[in-house]
């Protein structure tokens, strides 16, 4: 158990798809490159909003009762800890 808990926690300086730390940024001089980066995460931030917000309906095919969690296996981003969210960008063990 405390291998997989090891493996399944997010560190809280993590990167999640379609995100870029600002120590990372400048190494994409390519003005194209740049916006096709900040298309495809507002697209992926599109996503995430769509899938919150069918969570959030009561009418969709199973999202009612009790014990029902959210869908969020592929919400892009996650806070730290076991959370079953969040697209990193890379893996490491």
């Amino acid at each position: 158990m405390a291998v997989q808990d090891t493996l399944s926690t997010h560190s809280a300086d993590e990167e999640y798809l379609g995100q870029m730390s600002k120590l990372h940024g400048h190494w994409i001089n390519d003005h194209e490159v740049r916006n096709m980066f900040n298309k495809f995460s507002a697209k992926l931030e599109e996503i995430e909003k769509i899938i919150n917000d069918r969570n959030k309906n009561n009418h969709l095919k199973s999202r009612c009762g009790a014990g029902i969690p959210p869908y969020e296996l592929l919400l892009r981003s996650s806070g730290p800890g076991v959370t079953g969210r969040g697209i990193p960008n890379s893996i490491s063990i």
